[in-house]
């Protein structure tokens, strides 16, 4: 059984949902969680249209249903979990009739799905960014993962749950320690052996602090106490909640580097721009949503004449510590020789095959799943949550809702300079339910100005029931409609995380 819940897997993660469709037509069971009509809800043998940030109350009452009929994995909560009478308690108040109140989920529904679930051997949840990009985005994944362990479908195969990261290589980057806490391997920052051993391997001193996150950036880019960034690869002023404010911030740095393919709108606010290389012109790895290490190989010669790790080699050197290696090999190896959950992974072996961390040694064949027989912890901690609204909701000044997400034909936002492409999908064409377009007097085509507190954009619209009446949902891919002028400033305070899935905004006929 595949439960989704906040993925849109056929246009988000096109491989991935094209193989969920193979098992559903083979005869796997799919439930389909979200406020959107998406393409596999047309496979699904359950559709729950929860109401956009009302996740924790409708995974809180699968967990009522199950435990009221007994359908807990009593031996798995007892040898390989706690916490599990605070679970009991609070998700008791999330009767299916009150859930279906707060979600918009009937009770027959949420009943069906939840026998379903507890009672399939194999069962795996799957979920995206329509999980964690909400104010309560770390609690949404707190909740799942009190799902699972609730009913045993971890530490096992065909079971767990899969995050399916938000970006080629996501999972890589943060591997390799591009996160503000850790160093690679997820070895934190603030323990002192750690920083021993990579001063150690690195010949110099290293903060003991934990970094900045991204929105934090911005903000100390706004209080002046930034003064500089480098930017790799990314386009914050198209791709970051309320761009408005992450120009402002951009405008107030003393200096700006922007290492990129084309000349982004982040990149018009740079004082020097580097040439990159795109992936095909560079060898190294990339990890995937399921800790697999794959070799990448290029496909043709850097069209700057080097690879962006040379460019930043040879920057760094300038600044004043000579970073010389002679290629990808050379950095991956230094990298696992620190990393103890991929000492095993070198690149002779990913020559033939590609191998799943943890790794721990040469002879070791990878871990195909997680948490087998223990967790990394010890006890699975079941942390459960109350509902926590949306950070901001539709009021009488902006009456509509507005949920964000990509479309298949554009991979992020990096397709509007592909003429190809654009060919095929060439403007924003806002989702509005025929209820409200009735009501605005709009028709598919129409032209309106959708505006928030932040911001606005202009947009034509397709009217279609894909959507709920009163939601309005728009893709981020254009620069002449910056969906991300309109989008939430609230973040969720753990991961920093912005809440793209839910804003509001009025909506007005050009």
């Amino acid at each position: 059984m595949m439960l989704l819940i906040g993925t849109n897997a056929t246009e988000a993660h096109p491989i991935i949902g094209y193989k969920m469709r193979q098992a559903a037509r083979r005869g796997a069971k799919m439930v389909v969680c979200d406020p959107r009509h998406i393409d596999l809800v047309d496979e699904a043998d359950y559709w729950l249209r929860q109401k956009p940030g009302t996740d924790i109350p409708l995974l809180n009452g699968l967990m009522h249903i199950i435990i009221k009929e007994g359908l807990e994995d009593k031996k798995f909560i007892a040898e390989r979990t706690e916490n599990y009478e605070e679970l009991k308690e609070i998700v008791a108040s999330y009767t299916p009739e009150r859930v279906a109140e707060l979600t918009g989920v009937s009770a027959d529904d949420l009943y069906a799905v939840a026998r379903l679930y507890a009672t399939t051997d194999k069962a795996m949840i799957f979920y995206t960014l329509g999980i964690t990009e909400h104010i309560c985005g770390t609690r949404n994944v707190m909740s799942i993962a009190n799902l699972a362990m609730l009913t045993g479908h971890l530490g096992r195969p065909g079971t767990g749950v899969c995050p399916m990261r938000g970006q080629n290589n996501v999972q890589g980057a943060c591997d390799m320690g591009a996160l503000p806490n850790v160093y690679p391997g997820y070895q934190s920052v603030t323990v002192e052996a750690n920083q021993e051993k990579f001063e150690k391997a690195w010949g110099g001193k290293i903060p003991a602090k934990v970094g900045l996150k991204i929105p934090e950036m911005f903000e100390a880019a706004h209080e002046g106490k930034v003064k500089s960034m480098y930017i790799l690869g990314e386009n914050p002023v198209l791709t970051d909640p309320d761009t408005n404010h992450i120009r402002a911030a951009l405008s107030n740095l003393d200096f700006l580097v922007v290492q990129e393919l084309f000349l982004t709108e982040t990149a018009e606010y740079a004082d020097v721009v580097l040439p990159a290389a795109s992936f095909a012109e560079c060898n190294g790895t990339f990890t995937n949503t399921e800790r697999r290490v794959q070799r990448v190989r290029k496909a043709i010669e850097p069209i700057p004449g080097q690879a962006n790790w040379e460019t930043i080699c040879q920057m760094v050197t300038r600044m004043g510590y000579p970073m010389n290696y002679e290629s990808p090999r050379e950095i991956w190896a230094e990298m696992a020789s620190l990393t103890p959950s991929m000492k095993g992974i070198n690149y002779g072996r990913l020559e033939n095959e590609s191998l799943q961390w943890p790794c721990p040694s040469t002879d070791h064949p990878g871990t195909p799943f997680l948490h087998a027989g223990k967790f990394t912890r010890g006890l699975g901690l079941f942390q459960p949550s109350e509902h926590i609204p949306p950070g901001e909701m539709p009021d009488e000044e902006y009456p509509f809702l507005l949920s964000t997400g990509r479309i298949l034909y554009h991979y992020n936002v990096t397709t509007p300079y592909s003429k190809g492409i654009s060919s095929i999908w060439d403007k924003e064409m806002a989702e509005v339910n025929p209820l409200d377009a009735e009501k605005l007097g709009l028709v598919t085509g129409s032209q309106v100005k959708v505006s928030s507190r932040r911001g606005e954009a202009i947009t034509a619209v397709k009217v279609t029931d894909r959507v709920l009446p009163g939601v309005i949902w728009m893709s981020f891919h254009y620069t002449a409609t910056p969906t991300n002028a309109l989008t939430s400033h609230h973040l969720d305070p753990i991961t920093g995380t912005g809440e793209y899935k839910v804003a509001a905004v009025k909506i007005e006929k050009i």
